[in-house]
């Protein structure tokens, strides 16, 4: 096409972990049993689950005394390396929509609520490797690292990720496989919103064409 800049670099993607890149619940729901079964407190590891997105820490004030809420964290931690990461497996086009972005020249981050040592963990279990990830992240404040990284993409399943991008002036790309219905996820401002990620590349591919012009 006359005037398309096919040699401009295609703009960085922003990815949210847990139920967009990855569905992390069995693993999840297994460390919370364990974790509750240590502290002796009940704990609804399926009600966890449903609710997964915004920071462990909002999880554990669900549970335990606000002021108990810090050392649960440290405490819950313990268990997730040994019993989160194995049976954690990536989402449906995951691995796609990874190599999709590296196809037509875009740098990949991966921005989430979760701590950046177990995000890590996971990604490098399964063998999936962005150009970086920031961890501790969540809503508005997944703007700082999307701004960083001069994302001009984000890719999440929850309405705190469409805030995120709304905030660093990125585009906001939904997916309808969280906690969040795809009402709920134009209704906060999302630019695109995809049933998964294997719908990503066909997205993806004329987004960047008209990208380039």
């Amino acid at each position: 096409m006359a005037g398309m800049d096919t040699h401009r670099a295609a703009p960085t993607v922003g990815f949210d972990l847990d139920l967009t890149l990855l569905d992390t619940r069995p693993g999840i729901k297994a460390a919370f049993e364990v974790f509750s079964a240590d502290v002796g407190v009940p704990i609804d590891a399926d009600l966890v689950v449903s609710r997964l997105g915004p920071p462990l820490a909002r999880e554990l004030a669900h549970w335990f005394p606000e002021e108990r809420v810090p050392e649960m964290v440290v405490r819950y931690r313990e268990f997730y390396g040994q019993y989160a990461i194995e049976p954690t497996v990536p989402m449906p086009g995951a691995r796609d929509a990874i190599q999709a972005v590296r196809d037509a020249g875009g740098r990949t981050v991966v921005v989430t609520a979760k701590n950046e040592l177990h995000a890590k963990q996971h990604l490098t279990h399964l063998g999936m490797e962005p150009d970086a990830v920031a961890g501790e992240l969540f809503a508005e404040g997944k703007a700082e690292a999307l701004r960083a990284h001069d994302a001009g993409v984000y890719v999440g399943d929850h309405v705190g990720d469409v805030r995120g991008a709304r905030t660093a002036g990125a585009v906001s790309v939904a997916v309808a496989t969280g906690p969040c219905s795809p009402e709920e996820l134009r209704a906060a401002g999302a630019d695109v919103v995809l049933a998964d990620l294997t719908d990503f590349r066909p997205w993806w591919e004329r987004y960047v064409a008209d990208y380039r012009g």
